[in-house]
């Protein structure tokens, strides 16, 4: 199994999730054209997806997703709130209802060779998910916009071997920046964002010694910088209540604009 970042900040998402047989897109948040040119990079064009899984509705997850599906026809994957909220966005154009798949949280469905598990997380969307993905014992998941992490969040995320995680901002630089008092707010707030600090602690209730690769994602343009993601989580682990150190993992920082290099699980 496969996972690539090939766009991954809050100006937009795109992530590829694959075995040799299926190809599969985690939200389209970036234009047709730079999705297009991602793909190629990885050998593939939008002919070879099998579907495209979206996380919720926000435009920075869903921008693209009107002219790839509608040009190759591709099958989107979301929860019923997600697709009525998809369907009330205008910029998308209109979407053959006949592309809709609906998914519930925690019900798995399989897509040719590759199991997909929903779960839910904390979001100021209509319904929003993570995605957990499986192919024989490997695992991955893709898990980000999570204002805050629970019991449950830590045991869907447990037993991975890569995993795509949110490390969205840096407190201080969030709180002394430009942003308005309500948008900080919610930011922080339990239906936001994951800060970094967060992301650290998080991750450090879930490794194990099968990990093999650690992606932060969805880093702010303006409350981030992927210098301090890195440090910061590597700190958490380093000093958390965990038997591990943080040189134990590889760990790596999404770009916002540029296709990561492929994680091939072993």
């Amino acid at each position: 199994m496969r996972l690539c970042s090939i766009a991954s900040g809050s100006s937009g998402n795109c992530i590829y999730v694959g075995s040799d047989a299926t190809h599969l897109l985690v939200d389209v948040g970036i234009s047709g054209k730079k999705t297009e040119c991602g793909l190629n990079s990885l050998g593939l064009s939008g002919n070879d997806l099998d579907g495209i899984l979206i996380t919720h509705e926000h435009s920075d997850h869903i921008s693209g997703l009107g002219v790839l599906a509608r040009k190759y026809e591709i099958p989107i994957y979301a929860t019923r709130g997600t697709i009525t909220a998809i369907r009330r966005t205008k910029s998308l154009g209109n979407l053959d209802e006949d592309l809709f798949r609906e998914i519930k949280e925690d019900s798995k469905f399989i897509i040719k060779d590759l199991t997909v598990n929903p779960m839910r997380i904390s979001h100021d969307a209509a319904q929003p998910t993570a995605y957990r993905f499986s192919y024989g014992s490997q695992k991955v998941a893709v898990c980000t916009d999570l204002g805050v992490y629970n019991d449950y969040t830590v045991e869907c995320l447990k037993g991975m071997d890569a995993l795509l995680i949110e490390a969205n901002h840096d407190v201080n630089m969030l709180q002394v920046g430009p942003y308005p008092y309500y948008l900080k707010q919610r930011i922080l707030g339990d239906r936001g964002h994951l800060s970094n600090e967060n992301s650290g602690r998080l991750l450090s209730r879930i490794l194990h010694d099968r990990l093999q690769t650690i992606v932060l994602g969805h880093l702010s343009k303006e409350n981030n910088l992927p210098e301090l993601a890195y440090e910061a989580v590597r700190m958490e682990i380093t000093m958390g209540d965990n038997p591990y150190n943080a040189n134990d993992f590889r760990l790596m920082v999404a770009d916002r604009s540029e296709v990561s290099p492929v994680i091939h699980i072993a």
